[in-house]
């Protein structure tokens, strides 16, 4: 409050902000000494309702009377609780159970939108019978009733629900002091002055969008240009061309959107971009990628962006917003590790091409006043920088607490460490590591699959599942596992783009087994393919795996497809199978029968739809059932099987050729036979398996008969 009455009195005619609501122009502006007499005027009407410290809930449309309300409640001492407007058609849960927790006094927003909520949310009963104020039209004369409220710098000033809430919200209690000591950090990590210019498009109800878009410009004494969230979605050149039309120097927004410009913003656009201002492009919220990042700079470097203006940060509701950032700058930093190691929470090296590395970018530096340390979850104990551990933080940013949840409170925000007891860290269930100064974050620790003790993180199989076919729907994946007799096992929700009518549902569910099992050798027990809109999201665009775990377990999805492993154990063809091994011939057609009947049975599906023709890999086997497949082989025909025997043949009929044809010989020890492998194998690690094996006239043979087929 007295940061802005310090602008308003310094700088009362210098734009704070301005808003495009999508066709490019200014359509409203807030001056620095406008916002504080708004302020002023809203903070005396509050001021006669309800007593400081009560919560008012802030329910607006995209736009400057948000930001008006907002500062009216601190101007009021009224806790602001800023939250998304119920969709239409969907879920009310979120809404009300906020609602719950929260407990306003009041519920704001504009008269129009006031106006609106009278028929829009009958079906909201306890929302409706609240006492609403439209902000926009209170009397500038209510400035004369203003008082100060006399804040103490560890107030409650917001409470800031975190993404996923639904029936158990958490709203995290933000004081004042937390607000402005992570608004200082921001300043410098950014490089901020009165000269500073924003564009921001992100929701102004989310931390981001908030302190960033909103609380950070008032800071910095600089402006702010705020576009409308649907009008970015709908026609992504907007927020570049803002940028460009501002001259601005600092915008942001999670790694999806600069995906999203790259792919939607034509070479006709692009050519009238000049994004030379543009000195902090943070990226943060979820999963930064370096190839979003090639991409991005590739597109638009001939506009004027320069690669060393992205800036990749982590953050957080919990500690205000930002965690780590920077240097400002500086080419974000890249790793290539390998991704088997980070399974087991190891960090080790790989080479850049290496298919069995993981490339991960790193979120900046630990800021000035804070302390980041990596905790292995369960012992508490600090981890080695070659350990993948949980990561905990320390602060003035980092928040009181969650509202009314002292449990919830108390696990979250009061990490100690096992060998010494030093705390409270705020646990922020992310994984990570450190490395030389750089955090960078592998991924969320409630959401890690882990199927035979091994962890997967949901972020990668959903990547690599979107982007396998134009129908579905990017960003909108969800993988996460559930118990099946005991066992963890990998689901996959995937929406559907709502226009195509040509899907062929077999062959897209064939697609994202074959996938999953040639990236993660990783077996799905289900795939739905469902209809837009199905995959919970949160107020951010996050998406919420749990809610979308449940909706599946009760059958709420609604489906397009759905395919699902009927988890039976396959029988035995022709019957028992004896210890020990007793070579026996088969015919081609018998093996071809039994590696169908195996197959169908171990993925779920009906013998018919195991085609003999079919590569192994489009039946979405895993490597356990391509071991164990082999194993089963070797004691039905009583030879030595080598366990990766299957990923040596494409598909049924060829193996079932191979074993039909035992070496002349009959050395059973002869199961690397060159003749058996191919160059073409999709599987490099598993063929230098092969190879080590071999001797050297194998060796020569096979590169004789390699070089005979060119």
């Amino acid at each position: 409050m007295e940061l802005l009455q310090a602008n308003a009195s310094v700088m009362g005619d210098k734009q704070a902000f301005c808003f495009i609501r999508g066709h490019g122009a200014d359509d409203a502006s807030l001056t620095y000494r406008r916002l504080h007499e708004r302020a002023m005027a809203i903070g005396g009407e509050l001021q006669s309702l309800i007593g400081p410290g009560e919560r008012a809930l802030l329910l607006y449309p995209p736009g400057l009377d948000f930001i008006a309300a907002c500062v009216g409640c601190l101007y009021a001492g009224v806790v602001a609780v800023p939250v998304a407007l119920p969709a239409r058609n969907r879920s009310t849960s979120s809404i009300e159970a906020i609602l719950n927790a929260s407990n306003p006094a009041l519920i704001l927003s504009t008269a129009d939108h006031c106006s609106l909520a009278k028929q829009s949310y009958t079906h909201l009963p306890m929302l409706m019978e609240r006492p609403w104020v439209a902000t926009d039209v209170i009397a500038d004369e209510r400035q004369a009733d203003w008082h100060d409220p006399q804040v103490d710098p560890r107030q409650a000033a917001f409470l800031q629900y975190t993404s996923g809430s639904t029936s158990s919200p958490k709203g995290v209690v933000l004081s004042h002091e937390n607000v402005l000591r992570n608004a200082t950090l921001i300043y410098h990590a950014f490089g901020n002055t009165t000269e500073s210019k924003g564009v921001f498009w992100l929701p102004q109800y989310h931390d981001m969008g908030l302190f960033g878009g909103v609380v950070q410009p008032i800071y910095c004494g600089g402006s702010g240009t705020l576009l409308a969230p649907a009008a970015f979605l709908q026609r992504p050149a907007l927020w570049l061309e803002t940028i460009s039309r501002t001259r601005a120097t600092v915008s942001g927004a999670p790694d999806f959107a600069y995906n999203l410009c790259v792919r939607k913003i034509s070479a006709q656009e692009r050519a009238n971009l000049d994004l030379s201002s543009w000195q902090v492009a943070f990226t943060g919220a979820e999963r930064v990628r370096a190839e979003t990042i090639a991409r991005f700079v590739e597109a638009f470097g001939p506009c004027g962006f320069r690669r060393d203006a992205f800036f990749p940060c982590y953050g957080l509701a919990e500690a205000t917003l930002m965690v780590s950032g920077g240097p400002r700058q500086t080419e974000p930093t890249i790793v290539h590790v390998r991704a088997d190691a980070l399974g087991h929470n190891r960090v080790e090296d790989a080479e850049p091409g290496d298919s069995a590395a993981r490339t991960l970018v790193g979120c900046g530096e630990c800021l000035p006043g804070q302390t980041i340390v990596i905790v292995d979850p369960q012992t508490r104990r600090e981890c080695s920088a070659a350990e993948v551990g949980e990561i905990w933080v320390q602060g003035p940013s980092i928040a009181g607490g969650y509202h009314g949840r002292a449990e919830a409170t108390e696990a979250a925000f009061d990490g100690r460490l096992a060998e010494t007891g030093e705390g409270p860290f705020l646990r922020t269930g992310d994984l990570g590591f450190l490395r030389d100064g750089q955090l960078f974050v592998t991924g969320r620790l409630k959401d890690v699959i882990i199927i035979r003790g091994r962890n997967y993180y949901p972020e990668d199989i959903e990547h690599s599942v979107a982007a396998a076919d134009a129908a579905f729907r990017a960003g909108y994946t969800a993988a996460f596992a559930i118990d099946v007799e005991d066992r963890e096992r990998l689901v996959v929700v995937q929406e559907i783009e709502p226009r195509r009518r040509d899907l062929d549902a077999e062959a897209a569910l064939r697609l994202i087994r074959g996938v999953i099992a040639a990236e993660y050798e990783l077996e799905v027990y289900a795939i739905v393919l469902a209809k837009a809109g199905e995959i919970p999201k949160t107020s951010s665009g996050k998406t919420q795996r749990s809610a979308c775990r449940e909706r599946f377990a009760n059958e709420h999805l609604e489906v397009v497809a759905r395919w699902q492993a009927n988890g039976e154990t396959a029988e035995e063809p022709g019957g028992d199978v004896p210890s020990a091994l007793v070579p026996r011939v088969v015919e081609a057609e018998e093996a071809e029968n039994w590696l169908v009947q195996r197959i169908a049975a171990r993925l779920g599906l009906p013998p018919a739809e195991v085609h003999v023709t079919t590569p192994f890999l489009e039946f979405g086997m895993g490597s356990l059932d391509a071991v164990e497949i082999a194993a089963e082989l070797e004691r039905w025909l009583g030879r030595r099987m080598s366990p990766t025997a299957i990923y040596n043949y494409p598909n049924i009929a060829a193996l079932a050729q191979w074993l039909a044809s035992p070496p002349a010989d009959g050395d059973p020890s002869a199961q690397s036979h060159p003749a058996r492998i191919s160059l073409a194998d999709s599987h490099p690690e598993r063929l230098l398996d092969d190879v080590r094996n071999m001797t050297e006239e194998d060796i020569k043979a096979f590169i004789l008969q390699e070089m005979s087929k060119q």
